[in-house]
Protein backbone atom coordinates (compact mmCIF):
# COMPACT_ATOMS: atom_id res chain seq x y z
CA UNK A 1 0.00 0.00 0.00
CA UNK A 2 0.82 3.50 -0.95
CA UNK A 3 1.13 6.00 1.89
CA UNK A 4 -0.55 9.63 0.93
CA UNK A 5 -2.00 12.28 2.20
CA UNK A 6 -4.90 12.33 -0.50
CA UNK A 7 -6.96 9.76 -1.97
CA UNK A 8 -6.09 8.85 -5.13
CA UNK A 9 -8.07 5.44 -5.72
CA UNK A 10 -11.42 4.00 -7.42
CA UNK A 11 -13.30 5.11 -5.02
CA UNK A 12 -11.90 8.30 -4.18
CA UNK A 13 -14.59 11.33 -4.28
CA UNK A 14 -17.39 8.65 -2.69
CA UNK A 15 -18.48 9.45 1.08
CA UNK A 16 -19.40 6.37 2.98
CA UNK A 17 -21.12 6.40 6.77
CA UNK A 18 -20.22 3.46 8.55
CA UNK A 19 -22.69 2.17 11.20
CA UNK A 20 -21.03 -1.05 11.80
CA UNK A 21 -19.42 -2.93 14.17
CA UNK A 22 -17.03 -5.64 14.90
CA UNK A 23 -15.79 -7.27 11.63
CA UNK A 24 -17.77 -7.87 9.09
CA UNK A 25 -19.13 -4.34 8.24
CA UNK A 26 -15.77 -2.68 9.51
CA UNK A 27 -14.17 -5.29 6.89
CA UNK A 28 -16.29 -3.85 4.44
CA UNK A 29 -15.71 -0.01 4.84
CA UNK A 30 -11.55 -0.51 5.68
CA UNK A 31 -11.65 -2.04 2.08
CA UNK A 32 -13.91 0.84 0.46
CA UNK A 33 -11.61 3.45 2.88
CA UNK A 34 -8.37 1.94 1.30
CA UNK A 35 -9.33 2.30 -2.35
CA UNK A 36 -9.88 6.20 -1.65
CA UNK A 37 -13.48 6.49 0.11
CA UNK A 38 -14.03 9.11 2.67
CA UNK A 39 -15.27 6.80 5.25
CA UNK A 40 -16.84 8.13 8.13
CA UNK A 41 -17.20 5.54 10.91
CA UNK A 42 -20.45 6.65 13.70
CA UNK A 43 -20.39 4.95 16.69
CA UNK A 44 -22.13 4.96 20.01
CA UNK A 45 -21.25 6.03 23.20
CA UNK A 46 -19.83 5.32 25.77
CA UNK A 47 -17.77 2.80 24.20
CA UNK A 48 -17.97 2.97 20.64
CA UNK A 49 -17.17 -0.16 18.27
CA UNK A 50 -17.65 -3.13 20.58
CA UNK A 51 -14.20 -4.11 18.85
CA UNK A 52 -12.45 -1.44 20.38
CA UNK A 53 -12.54 -3.39 23.85
CA UNK A 54 -13.17 -7.16 23.22
CA UNK A 55 -10.26 -7.46 20.19
CA UNK A 56 -6.92 -8.87 22.09
CA UNK A 57 -4.50 -7.15 23.18
CA UNK A 58 -4.83 -3.90 24.35
CA UNK A 59 -3.06 -0.16 23.33
CA UNK A 60 -4.65 3.25 25.23
CA UNK A 61 -8.30 1.43 25.22
CA UNK A 62 -7.74 0.02 21.23
CA UNK A 63 -7.65 -3.09 20.35
CA UNK A 64 -5.30 -5.14 18.12
CA UNK A 65 -8.43 -6.44 16.06
CA UNK A 66 -10.11 -2.82 16.05
CA UNK A 67 -6.52 -1.64 14.52
CA UNK A 68 -6.88 -4.36 11.60
CA UNK A 69 -10.45 -3.09 10.26
CA UNK A 70 -10.67 0.38 10.90
CA UNK A 71 -7.70 1.91 9.19
CA UNK A 72 -8.42 4.80 6.34
CA UNK A 73 -11.52 6.25 8.70
CA UNK A 74 -13.06 9.44 10.91
CA UNK A 75 -15.04 8.59 13.79
CA UNK A 76 -17.61 10.54 15.14
CA UNK A 77 -19.68 9.48 18.34
CA UNK A 78 -23.81 10.20 17.82
CA UNK A 79 -26.27 8.62 20.24
CA UNK A 80 -29.17 7.47 18.08
CA UNK A 81 -31.24 6.93 20.94
CA UNK A 82 -31.69 10.35 21.09
CA UNK A 83 -33.94 11.87 18.04
CA UNK A 84 -31.75 14.99 18.05
CA UNK A 85 -28.61 11.89 17.06
CA UNK A 86 -31.45 10.42 14.77
CA UNK A 87 -31.57 13.31 13.02
CA UNK A 88 -28.04 14.16 13.07
CA UNK A 89 -27.47 11.00 11.03
CA UNK A 90 -29.57 11.32 8.75
CA UNK A 91 -27.90 14.88 7.91
CA UNK A 92 -25.00 12.95 7.67
CA UNK A 93 -26.27 10.03 5.31
CA UNK A 94 -27.96 13.08 3.05
CA UNK A 95 -24.46 14.11 2.11
CA UNK A 96 -23.19 10.82 1.14
CA UNK A 97 -23.08 7.93 -1.28
CA UNK A 98 -22.89 5.00 1.16
CA UNK A 99 -24.31 3.73 4.30
CA UNK A 100 -23.25 0.47 5.47
CA UNK A 101 -24.66 -1.11 8.58
CA UNK A 102 -24.87 -4.09 10.33
CA UNK A 103 -27.59 -4.61 12.75
CA UNK A 104 -30.03 -6.82 13.05
CA UNK A 105 -33.23 -6.73 10.35
CA UNK A 106 -35.35 -3.81 11.66
CA UNK A 107 -33.16 -2.09 13.94
CA UNK A 108 -31.85 0.33 11.24
CA UNK A 109 -35.62 1.32 11.20
CA UNK A 110 -36.55 1.76 14.63
CA UNK A 111 -32.97 4.12 14.55
CA UNK A 112 -34.33 6.23 12.20
CA UNK A 113 -32.18 5.48 9.58
CA UNK A 114 -33.63 2.58 7.48
CA UNK A 115 -33.52 2.42 3.81
CA UNK A 116 -37.24 3.75 3.06
CA UNK A 117 -37.20 6.41 5.14
CA UNK A 118 -33.73 7.53 3.85
CA UNK A 119 -34.11 7.23 0.43
CA UNK A 120 -36.89 9.76 0.57
CA UNK A 121 -34.01 12.26 0.96
CA UNK A 122 -31.17 11.08 -0.51
CA UNK A 123 -32.55 8.92 -3.76
CA UNK A 124 -29.34 8.35 -5.07
CA UNK A 125 -28.10 6.10 -1.84
CA UNK A 126 -26.47 2.87 -1.90
CA UNK A 127 -27.63 1.17 1.32
CA UNK A 128 -25.89 -1.35 2.55
CA UNK A 129 -27.17 -3.98 5.56
CA UNK A 130 -24.97 -7.14 6.38
CA UNK A 131 -26.94 -9.66 8.23
CA UNK A 132 -27.07 -13.30 9.46
CA UNK A 133 -29.63 -14.66 7.46
CA UNK A 134 -31.42 -11.72 5.72
CA UNK A 135 -34.09 -9.14 5.86
CA UNK A 136 -36.77 -12.04 5.83
CA UNK A 137 -37.16 -15.88 6.38
CA UNK A 138 -37.77 -17.64 9.33
CA UNK A 139 -34.25 -16.81 10.65
CA UNK A 140 -33.96 -13.01 9.97
CA UNK A 141 -34.63 -11.95 13.32
CA UNK A 142 -32.17 -14.24 15.22
CA UNK A 143 -28.86 -13.22 16.47
CA UNK A 144 -26.42 -15.20 13.98
CA UNK A 145 -22.90 -14.99 14.69
CA UNK A 146 -19.94 -16.68 13.04
CA UNK A 147 -20.04 -20.34 15.25
CA UNK A 148 -23.74 -20.42 14.42
CA UNK A 149 -23.71 -19.89 10.19
CA UNK A 150 -20.69 -22.15 10.02
CA UNK A 151 -22.74 -24.65 11.83
CA UNK A 152 -25.79 -24.19 9.43
CA UNK A 153 -23.82 -23.96 6.28
CA UNK A 154 -22.60 -27.90 6.67
CA UNK A 155 -18.83 -27.10 6.32
CA UNK A 156 -18.39 -28.01 9.92
CA UNK A 157 -18.49 -31.60 8.49
CA UNK A 158 -16.36 -30.72 5.77
CA UNK A 159 -13.82 -29.56 8.41
CA UNK A 160 -13.89 -32.37 10.76
CA UNK A 161 -16.03 -35.19 9.97
CA UNK A 162 -19.97 -35.90 11.04
CA UNK A 163 -19.39 -37.72 13.80
CA UNK A 164 -16.74 -34.76 14.66
CA UNK A 165 -17.65 -31.69 13.27
CA UNK A 166 -15.02 -29.02 13.69
CA UNK A 167 -15.46 -24.97 13.41
CA UNK A 168 -12.74 -22.75 11.27
CA UNK A 169 -10.70 -21.40 13.46
CA UNK A 170 -11.66 -18.32 12.81
CA UNK A 171 -13.98 -15.69 12.12
CA UNK A 172 -14.34 -16.51 8.53
CA UNK A 173 -18.22 -16.05 7.99
CA UNK A 174 -18.11 -12.01 8.88
CA UNK A 175 -14.68 -11.73 6.65
CA UNK A 176 -16.38 -13.34 3.43
CA UNK A 177 -19.63 -11.04 4.17
CA UNK A 178 -17.16 -8.19 4.61
CA UNK A 179 -15.45 -8.88 1.29
CA UNK A 180 -19.05 -9.58 -0.52
CA UNK A 181 -20.32 -6.34 0.91
CA UNK A 182 -17.60 -4.07 -0.14
CA UNK A 183 -17.82 -6.14 -3.98
CA UNK A 184 -21.61 -5.53 -3.56
CA UNK A 185 -21.10 -1.83 -2.77
CA UNK A 186 -18.73 -1.02 -5.47
CA UNK A 187 -20.87 -2.87 -8.11
CA UNK A 188 -24.33 -0.85 -6.70
CA UNK A 189 -21.75 2.04 -7.29
CA UNK A 190 -21.53 0.98 -11.30
CA UNK A 191 -24.99 0.73 -11.47
CA UNK A 192 -25.83 4.20 -10.16
CA UNK A 193 -23.52 5.37 -12.89
CA UNK A 194 -25.43 4.08 -15.37
CA UNK A 195 -28.57 4.70 -14.03
CA UNK A 196 -28.61 7.84 -11.42
CA UNK A 197 -30.62 5.67 -8.96
CA UNK A 198 -29.20 4.69 -5.50
CA UNK A 199 -30.51 0.89 -4.13
CA UNK A 200 -30.96 -0.94 -1.00
CA UNK A 201 -28.34 -4.22 -1.13
CA UNK A 202 -28.49 -6.88 1.22
CA UNK A 203 -25.55 -8.94 2.79
CA UNK A 204 -27.21 -12.30 4.53
CA UNK A 205 -23.66 -14.01 5.95
CA UNK A 206 -24.90 -17.48 5.30
CA UNK A 207 -25.07 -16.54 1.61
CA UNK A 208 -21.78 -15.26 1.99
CA UNK A 209 -20.19 -18.06 3.18
CA UNK A 210 -22.04 -20.52 1.68
CA UNK A 211 -21.42 -18.63 -1.90
CA UNK A 212 -17.06 -18.46 -0.98
CA UNK A 213 -17.12 -21.95 1.18
CA UNK A 214 -18.57 -24.27 -0.87
CA UNK A 215 -18.27 -24.39 -4.13
CA UNK A 216 -15.90 -27.06 -4.51
CA UNK A 217 -17.90 -28.89 -2.39
CA UNK A 218 -21.62 -28.47 -3.72
CA UNK A 219 -19.70 -29.73 -6.86
CA UNK A 220 -19.39 -33.58 -5.61
CA UNK A 221 -23.21 -32.89 -5.00
CA UNK A 222 -24.16 -30.73 -8.16
CA UNK A 223 -26.81 -32.77 -9.81
CA UNK A 224 -30.04 -33.29 -7.83
CA UNK A 225 -30.80 -36.95 -9.81
CA UNK A 226 -28.26 -38.05 -7.89
CA UNK A 227 -28.24 -38.95 -3.51
CA UNK A 228 -25.95 -36.56 -1.66
CA UNK A 229 -22.85 -38.04 -0.62
CA UNK A 230 -19.75 -37.24 1.78
CA UNK A 231 -16.84 -37.50 0.40
CA UNK A 232 -13.55 -38.51 2.66
CA UNK A 233 -11.24 -37.73 0.22
CA UNK A 234 -11.41 -34.83 0.50
CA UNK A 235 -10.49 -34.49 3.77
CA UNK A 236 -7.26 -37.07 3.10
CA UNK A 237 -6.24 -34.36 0.09
CA UNK A 238 -6.24 -31.25 2.56
CA UNK A 239 -4.14 -32.33 5.16
CA UNK A 240 -0.54 -32.15 6.43
CA UNK A 241 2.41 -34.56 5.85
CA UNK A 242 4.44 -35.67 8.99
CA UNK A 243 8.33 -35.46 8.24
CA UNK A 244 11.36 -36.24 10.37
CA UNK A 245 11.69 -33.05 12.24
CA UNK A 246 7.73 -31.68 11.81
CA UNK A 247 5.59 -31.10 8.93
CA UNK A 248 4.68 -29.77 5.47
CA UNK A 249 2.35 -29.09 3.11
CA UNK A 250 1.25 -29.44 -0.45
CA UNK A 251 -1.02 -31.70 -2.90
CA UNK A 252 0.56 -33.59 -6.41
CA UNK A 253 -1.68 -32.82 -8.98
CA UNK A 254 -0.25 -33.16 -12.65
CA UNK A 255 1.76 -35.44 -14.16
CA UNK A 256 5.22 -32.96 -13.94
CA UNK A 257 4.21 -32.69 -10.31
CA UNK A 258 4.45 -36.04 -9.31
CA UNK A 259 7.97 -36.10 -11.18
CA UNK A 260 8.71 -33.53 -9.19
CA UNK A 261 7.92 -35.27 -6.03
CA UNK A 262 9.58 -38.52 -7.13
CA UNK A 263 12.98 -36.31 -7.88
CA UNK A 264 12.44 -34.47 -4.22
CA UNK A 265 12.45 -37.69 -2.13
CA UNK A 266 15.04 -39.56 -4.93
CA UNK A 267 12.45 -41.89 -6.16
CA UNK A 268 13.01 -41.24 -9.61
CA UNK A 269 12.50 -44.96 -10.06
CA UNK A 270 8.51 -44.21 -9.38
CA UNK A 271 8.73 -41.99 -12.45
CA UNK A 272 7.42 -44.21 -14.85
CA UNK A 273 5.45 -46.38 -12.73
CA UNK A 274 2.01 -47.16 -14.29
CA UNK A 275 0.12 -47.47 -10.95
CA UNK A 276 1.36 -43.56 -10.61
CA UNK A 277 2.43 -42.38 -13.67
CA UNK A 278 -0.96 -40.40 -14.94
CA UNK A 279 -3.50 -38.32 -13.28
CA UNK A 280 -6.45 -40.78 -13.91
CA UNK A 281 -3.96 -43.73 -12.12
CA UNK A 282 -2.98 -41.87 -8.85
CA UNK A 283 -6.57 -40.78 -7.88
CA UNK A 284 -7.71 -44.23 -8.71
CA UNK A 285 -5.32 -45.54 -6.08
CA UNK A 286 -5.12 -42.23 -3.77
CA UNK A 287 -5.09 -44.78 -0.65
CA UNK A 288 -2.09 -46.31 -2.09
CA UNK A 289 -0.06 -43.14 -3.19
CA UNK A 290 -0.62 -41.32 -0.29
CA UNK A 291 0.44 -44.31 1.95
CA UNK A 292 3.49 -44.11 -0.37
CA UNK A 293 4.08 -40.17 0.02
CA UNK A 294 3.91 -40.54 4.23
CA UNK A 295 6.53 -42.86 4.34
CA UNK A 296 8.99 -41.37 1.84
CA UNK A 297 8.47 -37.91 3.38
CA UNK A 298 9.18 -39.22 7.40
CA UNK A 299 12.60 -39.84 5.93
CA UNK A 300 13.55 -35.80 5.14
CA UNK A 301 13.70 -32.86 7.40
CA UNK A 302 11.28 -30.11 6.44
CA UNK A 303 13.39 -27.47 5.08
CA UNK A 304 15.63 -30.05 2.81
CA UNK A 305 11.87 -30.84 1.34
CA UNK A 306 10.59 -27.80 1.16
CA UNK A 307 13.88 -26.59 -0.41
CA UNK A 308 14.08 -29.83 -3.22
CA UNK A 309 10.26 -29.14 -3.20
CA UNK A 310 11.03 -25.77 -5.09
CA UNK A 311 13.89 -26.82 -6.83
CA UNK A 312 11.72 -29.42 -8.90
CA UNK A 313 8.43 -28.16 -9.18
CA UNK A 314 6.64 -29.85 -6.67
CA UNK A 315 3.84 -28.03 -5.52
CA UNK A 316 5.05 -28.32 -1.27
CA UNK A 317 5.69 -25.73 1.30
CA UNK A 318 6.45 -25.29 5.00
CA UNK A 319 4.07 -24.96 7.72
CA UNK A 320 4.72 -21.81 9.19
CA UNK A 321 3.59 -20.01 12.51
CA UNK A 322 2.78 -16.94 12.77
CA UNK A 323 6.62 -15.74 13.56
CA UNK A 324 7.37 -17.79 10.84
CA UNK A 325 4.85 -16.36 8.27
CA UNK A 326 5.85 -12.60 8.93
CA UNK A 327 9.80 -13.67 8.46
CA UNK A 328 8.94 -15.68 5.19
CA UNK A 329 10.91 -13.36 2.62
CA UNK A 330 7.63 -13.67 -0.02
CA UNK A 331 6.09 -12.25 3.07
CA UNK A 332 8.83 -9.35 3.57
CA UNK A 333 8.65 -8.78 -0.58
CA UNK A 334 4.86 -8.71 -1.02
CA UNK A 335 4.93 -5.72 2.47
CA UNK A 336 1.83 -8.50 2.79
CA UNK A 337 1.95 -7.26 6.63
CA UNK A 338 3.46 -3.76 6.86
CA UNK A 339 4.23 -1.45 10.22
CA UNK A 340 2.85 2.48 10.62
CA UNK A 341 4.33 4.84 13.61
CA UNK A 342 2.09 6.68 15.55
CA UNK A 343 2.81 10.34 16.70
CA UNK A 344 4.54 9.22 19.88
CA UNK A 345 6.73 6.54 17.63
CA UNK A 346 4.96 3.48 18.51
CA UNK A 347 4.64 0.71 16.05
CA UNK A 348 1.50 -0.96 14.52
CA UNK A 349 1.53 -3.66 12.66
CA UNK A 350 -1.41 -4.05 9.44
CA UNK A 351 -2.30 -6.29 6.85
CA UNK A 352 -2.17 -4.71 3.25
CA UNK A 353 -5.07 -4.29 1.13
CA UNK A 354 -5.21 -7.81 -0.58
CA UNK A 355 -5.04 -6.36 -4.54
CA UNK A 356 -2.11 -4.54 -6.86
CA UNK A 357 -3.83 -1.24 -9.13
CA UNK A 358 -1.20 -0.47 -11.49
CA UNK A 359 -3.10 3.08 -12.46
CA UNK A 360 -5.51 3.83 -8.91
CA UNK A 361 -3.20 2.07 -6.02
CA UNK A 362 -4.68 1.72 -2.37
CA UNK A 363 -3.54 4.12 0.05
CA UNK A 364 -2.95 4.21 3.63
CA UNK A 365 -3.80 7.68 4.92
CA UNK A 366 -5.39 7.63 8.31
CA UNK A 367 -4.85 5.39 11.20
CA UNK A 368 -7.53 3.99 13.28
CA UNK A 369 -9.37 6.36 14.93
CA UNK A 370 -9.39 7.55 18.49
CA UNK A 371 -13.50 7.13 19.57
CA UNK A 372 -15.17 10.80 18.16
CA UNK A 373 -11.54 12.02 16.54
CA UNK A 374 -13.26 13.80 14.58
CA UNK A 375 -16.48 14.50 15.04
CA UNK A 376 -16.43 18.51 15.22
CA UNK A 377 -14.60 18.38 11.80
CA UNK A 378 -16.88 16.21 9.83
CA UNK A 379 -20.07 18.08 11.56
CA UNK A 380 -18.55 21.02 10.11
CA UNK A 381 -18.23 19.90 6.98
CA UNK A 382 -22.47 19.47 6.53
CA UNK A 383 -23.01 22.74 8.13
CA UNK A 384 -23.08 22.73 12.00
CA UNK A 385 -21.64 25.69 13.14
CA UNK A 386 -19.44 25.70 16.52
CA UNK A 387 -22.61 26.98 18.52
CA UNK A 388 -24.93 23.78 17.56
CA UNK A 389 -21.81 21.56 18.00
CA UNK A 390 -21.79 22.55 21.59
CA UNK A 391 -24.74 22.19 22.06
CA UNK A 392 -25.04 19.24 20.87
CA UNK A 393 -21.97 17.96 23.50
CA UNK A 394 -23.76 19.07 26.27
CA UNK A 395 -26.86 17.31 25.34
CA UNK A 396 -24.88 14.31 25.19
CA UNK A 397 -25.95 14.02 21.55
CA UNK A 398 -22.55 13.97 20.40
CA UNK A 399 -18.46 13.21 21.80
Amino acid sequence: MASAELPDGPCSGYRVIDFTTMVSGPLCTQILGDLGADVIKVEAPPVGDTSRVTGGAQRDGQSGLFAQLNRNKRSIVIDLRDEAGRELARDLVAAADVLVQNFRPGVAERLGIGYEELRQRAPELIWVAISGFGPDGPYAGLPAYDHVVQGISGFMTVQGTPDEPRMIQSVVVDKASGVAAASATVAALLARARTGRGQRVDVPMLDAFAAYMLPDILGGNAFPEQPLQDNPRMRRMFRTWRTLDGHIVGIVIQDSQFEGFCRMVEREDLIADPRFATLEARFGRLEEFYDLMEREFLEWPSAVLVERARRFGAPFGPVHDLEAFLDDPQTAHNRTVFEVQDASGRRTRQLAHAVRYAGTPATYRRQTPGLGEHTDEVLAEVGLDPGRIARLREAGVIR
